[in-house]
Formats: structure tokens, sequence, C-alpha cells
């Protein structure tokens, strides 16, 4: 439900966040939101209206009630373009028009001039006079016509171009607005979007507002504790907890949470309502592999590098911008270097890590029957610790995947660093144990050296060393026993098996997979 009059009247269960629309209202007038898809935005611009609009009885027992002059009602502009399809730029404008005429309807007063920003700014000033209240203005979804629109650079442009004129008259008509709210998945340049409209208070990574979408650890025990008999807590948040936006908490995505009080099964529901494909396309075609992405750096200017532009709208999304804006990576710490502030991604949860490796696995195979039946038996191997049938499993798998791609890979490598081959490799065995689930640790740094990948798996860890045959002499069982990486898990009582795996760039396949017990 993306509305607070149904949630209210039929009282359902509602995490408040009025006491975040207080503080907004306190401090200042245009803001700017980006959140992933499902968290709620919508929701809360539906609160926002209904609180202007003065719909007191929705709001009983909130925060905010006490405290609000619900003597002042304020006419609301509402745009939301979440429906329809906009590759065509002339969808946007009909959209627009059409909104534009609701909203003067719905006030009783009518609005002159054929094109969308003067019929905006009319409306504006209409409302302003007809009501004796300046009006307020909420966009939801204030990018979707250009995501729509990013495999058709042309399009993109033209939505973005349309909407730059569009959201200006905001600034321009600002004796006319008494506040603004603007959301999104994205957040692009400030400078090619917003240029017009570069007033707006950014709430993105404001570490006050982290928590004005999504259910914090405080929300499920208290809203929804009745729900929440025979869950494993620690299951809960390790499924689908850990979105952080610079906040001290992290929060839940809240269609995760709903989906799992009504079916009771932990899946993976957010991912499963739409992956975008040329997020998955994109990842390929830079040859960003799997290992690394648990482990990203990014600063807050190249979060927001989001714009459209030349051939492909991709060229113009940094990676680590498109991981994060869509919700597949968050912030996990931060810091600062001189003067600025680097943020740490990673995965937030078990869902995204593993769903997002079993999708790029699909990728690179082609043959999803194949990559599943492959993942299912990788799994009965690690409950048998069974390390020479992993041997067996792996090799069949590089095997199994088209020259092409191999082919493909090598024509864009612009060297042939030990790092590019060995990622590659790397990668399949990251990606085929986090989509499983399991925990995995990377490039984990010890006194002796830095560990490949660690496995935890049955109750016994699994440490590899991978290297390329004709790059790297030398034994990778030999270098793992010589660095001791053992050491460091030994006080988890488990049993360690040292894994040395080693590639050949001429057979394309595994030339060694040599194991020992630590």
């Amino acid at each position: 439900m993306q509305t607070l009059r149904e949630l209210r009247e039929q009282d359902c269960y509602y995490v408040d966040k009025t006491a975040y629309v207080e503080r907004l209202l306190r401090e200042g007038k245009h803001y700017f939101l980006s959140r992933p898809r499902r968290f709620g935005k919508s929701l809360f611009l539906d609160t926002l209206k209904e609180l202007f609009e003065g719909s007191e009885d929705l709001f009983e027992g909130l925060h905010i009630h006490a405290g609000h002059d619900w003597s002042q009602r304020h006419p609301v502009v509402r745009l939301s373009f979440a429906g329809g399809s906009f590759t065509e730029p002339a969808n946007v404008n009909t959209s627009v028009l059409a909104q534009l005429e609701a909203a003067a309807e719905k006030e009783g007063v009518r609005v002159r001039y054929a094109t969308a920003p003067e019929r905006f700014a009319h409306l504006l000033r209409t409302l302003h006079t007809h009501t004796g209240q300046r009006v307020v203005v909420l966009v939801d979804e204030y990018d979707k016509p250009i995501l729509d629109a990013l495999e058709q650079p042309e399009a993109a442009r033209a939505n973005r171009d349309y909407l730059r004129g569009l959201y200006g008259v905001i600034k321009d008509s600002d004796a006319h607005v008494r506040f603004s709210f603007l959301t999104g998945i994205s957040k692009f340049s400030k400078v090619n979007l917003f240029s017009q409209l570069n007033n707006l208070t950014d709430l993105t990574l404001d570490p006050v507002f982290s928590s004005i979408c999504g259910y914090t650890e405080d929300d499920l025990d208290t809203v929804f504790a009745p729900e929440l008999a025979g869950l494993d807590r620690k299951e809960v948040r390790d499924w689908y907890n850990g979105y952080s936006w610079r906040g001290a908490e992290k929060v839940y995505n809240p269609f995760d949470v709903l989906l799992l009080l009504r079916r009771r099964e932990f899946e993976a529901h957010w991912f499963e309502t739409g992956t975008p494909t040329f997020l998955v396309d994109t990842l390929f075609s830079r040859r960003v592999a799997s290992v690394s992405l648990g482990d990203m750096v990014s600063t807050a200017e190249l979060l927001s590098a989001f714009d459209v532009g030349g051939r492909s709208a991709a060229e113009h999304i940094g990676t680590e911008a498109l991981l994060f804006q869509t919700g597949y990576l968050t912030i996990t710490a931060e810091e600062r270097l001189g003067g600025k502030a680097l943020y740490r991604l990673g995965y937030p949860n078990r869902e995204v890590r593993q769903s997002l490796n079993e999708i790029l696995l699909r990728k690179l195979v082609h043959d999803v029957n194949g990559q599943t039946a492959n993942s299912i038996r990788l799994a009965k191997l690690l409950d048998n610790h069974d390390c020479a049938g992993m041997k067996e499993l792996f090799h069949a798998f590089f095997a199994s995947i088209p020259y092409q791609r191999y082919a493909a890979d090598s024509c864009r490598r612009t060297n042939n660093s030990i790092a590019d081959y060995e990622g590659f490799y790397a990668s399949v065995f990251y990606s085929y144990f986090a989509a499983l689930g399991y925990d995995i640790t990377v490039e984990e740094s010890s006194s002796h050296g830095r560990l490949d990948m660690a496995v935890r798996a049955a109750g016994h860890v699994y440490l590899f060393e991978f290297k390329v045959a004709e790059m790297s002499p030398g034994s990778a069982l030999a270098q793992l026993q010589a660095r001791r990486y053992a050491d460091k898990y030994r006080a988890t009582g488990e049993p360690i098996h040292l894994i040395g795996v080693e590639f050949s760039r001429a057979t394309r396949n595994i030339t060694a997979f040599d194991t020992a017990d630590a």
C-alpha cells in the first residue's frame, strides 16, 4: 500500500516517519531524496500530501499530531512518473500536461498555456491566488522518464532536458511555493538536471535522515512484534538488514520485510521484483570482477556521477554509482583522506549478495539449468567436505564457458596483468559460493600477506589461493602453507582445508587443484 489513508483507515501496521516530516518543515523548504526502488518513497510523499491538505484524522497518535497547526491547509500539486513508459519523449509531455490539468480540476481552477513549464508556473500562481496559501509540490520518481530510455541515449537526453525545464519552474515560482520534495532512484548530476533548481537540500547522504525510508531494527521489534513469532531474528537480520546512508543505524527494505511476514519464507523478495538487464550487462562489459563487488571505494561526488550522453547512457554512469543508487551496494564504512570523505561500499545483506552472484553466473554460462545443477552439486560436496569432487565440478564448469566469452574478454584487455586473469577465474569461484549464501571473505590481510578467499560452510573453513600458471611460478598450495594463513582461523575450532588453484591461459581451465588439511 502506498497511500496513508488506506493504511490508517484499515488499521494496518504503520511505521511512523512523521518526526522526519516535522524536522523538514522546521529546517527548510526544498528537498531531494534518492533511494532504491520499493523503499517507501511514494508512501512518504503521500504522507506529506495528507499533512499539507489537513487530514488531521489520519495523524492521530503519530509523532507530528500534537505539534502541527492543522488550521493551515495548502494546495498540493503532485507529479508522478511511476506509471507509463517514457521511451518516446512525447510521452513525458503528455503525462505532465494531463497531471497538471487534473491538479487544476481538483482545486476548481483553470490553467492556460500549451507548454508544460508555462502551464506549471501558471498553475502555481493561480492556486496561490485562489486559496490564499502557497503551494506544495511533490514529485515522485522524478527520474523515471530518463531511466526508461537509458538504452536510447537520444530519447534519454531529450527527456532529461525536458525535465530540467519543468523542475526549474519550482525555483522560478518560489514566491508561490510553500514546500517541495522530489524523490527518485538515481541521483543525477546537479549541473545537468538541476541546474535551474540549485536550491534543493539533498538528503540522500545526510546521516540525520538516513532512516527516513526503510525499517529500523527497533521498528521490527515494536511495530511488527506480533508478526515475528516463529522467525529467527538473526536470520531475518542476515537476510534483509544492512542498508546504510551514513546513519548510525542500518535499515531493512520494507518490501522484503512485508513479504517475509506474509510468506514466512526467506527468499529474494526485493531482488526478484526486477533487476535491470543493463546493470548486469554493464558489469560484464566493464569486466568488473564479482570478488571486488563486496569491497569498493567511492566519494560522494562519484556516487552522484550519473548522467546521460554519448552513444550509450551507461557510459556516463560510474560502476559504484550504478550499484549504490540501485541498492545492490550500500555504505559499510567511511573515512576521511585529507579533506575528502571516502565511502567503502559492500553488499547490504545476504539477499543481494546471493541473488546478484547467481544472476552473474547465469550471464556467464548461458545455461540456467546447468548452472543450477552445478550449484546443487557444490552444496552437496561442501556438506560432505569433498574437495576432490569440487575439483571435478569446477573443471567441468570452466570447460562449459563458451569460447566467445574468453575471446571477448581477451580482446577487451589493454594489458595482461596477473590481477586481470586471476580476477576472472576467482570470480567464478566466488560467485558460486556467494550464490549459495555461504560466508565468504576475500582479500583478507594477515601478518603474512593477503589470503585470496576464505569460505565457511557446513562447520568447515576452506582457504583458497588462486594463481595463473604461465604468469606466476610456484605452487599455490605451497604459498598457502608458507604464509600460514590458517593460523588466523584456528581459534574457531573448525576443520581447515587449504586449496591451491592454478589456471592456464592456454587451456582456459584448471591445471592444479591441490588440497591439504591445516
